[in-house]
């Protein structure tokens, strides 16, 4: 690959979103993210190669889905109707631009969310 080529790659598109959740059990039921997660991450033909996950005392819950492609993560914080979801993959081999906007899509209708703040970060 020369320079030239070099300097045109797009690293791929990195979303960052905060949603606000009134539906407290999708907020603590670390289990059913997981469950839809895995299904979603299977549709688009992505490669998990970890999982780690905690509950904490609020029954908030942080799951991080480690992708050959790079991550999906979560943050809920049902005390506060809230959650913070990060979205990235990589276009190594090939644009996943609309992967990215169509798993952000998924969530939301999921989550039946309210959209506080959505950030995009093209890499």
């Amino acid at each position: 690959m020369n320079q030239s080529e070099k300097s045109l790659y797009n690293p791929g598109l990195h979303k960052l979103l905060t949603l606000q959740v009134k539906d407290e059990t999708l907020l603590t039921s670390l289990e059913n993210f997981q469950e839809f997660s895995k299904n979603l991450i299977n549709d688009f033909n992505l490669e998990i190669v970890g999982i780690s996950h905690h509950s904490f005392d609020s029954n908030g819950y942080t799951m991080a889905f480690c992708l050959k492609e790079s991550h999906i993560c979560i943050h809920t914080w049902p005390e506060f109707e809230q959650l913070t979801l990060d979205i990235y993959l990589c276009n190594y081999l090939k644009d996943n631009t609309q992967k990215v906007e169509a798993l952000s899509t998924a969530y939301k209708q999921f989550f039946n969310a309210e959209v506080l703040n959505e950030t995009n970060v093209y890499r």
